[in-house]
Formats: structure tokens, sequence, C-alpha cells
């Protein structure tokens, strides 16, 4: 039986391996293992990931197969990456932010003119 490698129930954070054993001549291995950093994905951000492999990462193929919107698949991509610790903490603030307003722009809660606005003096704050 294979089991998705978990994290700490108590703190959340990833837990390592200490036993290793062959399927095949039963021999047993103990110590301390790291595993990928693709291996603390859940179930779900796996499958995705092996379907952005799959289609090469073309995302419109990827919206076509998950219907779902562009901004959702980056969404979940940002996720992915952030998870795995490859978007560094700046410019995952930065995202966040920008994040906000294209989740507020797909729930209806605001124009695309007023995403475009908030999104300009964003970059102004960026910028000085």
């Amino acid at each position: 039986m294979v089991h998705h490698l978990p994290r700490c129930p108590i703190c959340g954070k990833e837990m390592i391996i200490t036993r290793l054993k062959c399927n095949f001549c039963e021999i047993t291995v103990e110590g301390e293992f790291l595993a990928n950093k693709l291996a603390s994905l859940n179930p779900e951000e796996q499958e995705f990931l092996e379907l952005f492999l799959r289609t090469r990462g073309n995302v419109k193929e990827m919206e076509r197969i998950l219907k779902i919107s562009y901004p959702t698949v980056r969404a979940k991509l940002d996720n992915i990456l952030r998870s795995i610790g490859l978007i560094p903490v700046d410019e995952e603030e930065e995202k966040t932010k920008t994040r906000e307003v294209i989740d507020k722009l797909e729930r209806g809660e605001i124009s695309v003119q007023e995403a475009l606005k908030l999104l300009e003096e964003e970059k102004k704050e960026e910028d000085t």
C-alpha cells in the first residue's frame, strides 16, 4: 500500500521518512530520509502537475480538459509552486494582491475597469 507523504498534524510541516523497506527481499533500512519536494504535494496537486506535464505546459489545453478558467489554472500552479518553495516571499506577496483583484473580478464583485484601476494603483505603489 502506498501512502501520501503526510504533514505533521500538529505544526503542518513536512515530516521525514525514517524507514524504507524493499518489498522484494524484505530488507529494511532505518535512518532519516528526505523525500522529493513533489512528494509533499497532495494527490489533487500531483494529478494537476501530471496534467501540466502531459500537456507540456499548455495552459489553454489544461483549461479545456479541466473546464476551468485561465486564472484558476494559474492560481493552482502558483499554489503548487508556493507549497514546494519555488515562489519567493516578495513575489508571493505581489501575486497575492494581484490574485485578490482577479478573484473579485471572477466573482463579479468589480468591473474590468475597476480591476485595471486597482492593478495600476498597485503597480504605482511598487514603483515608489
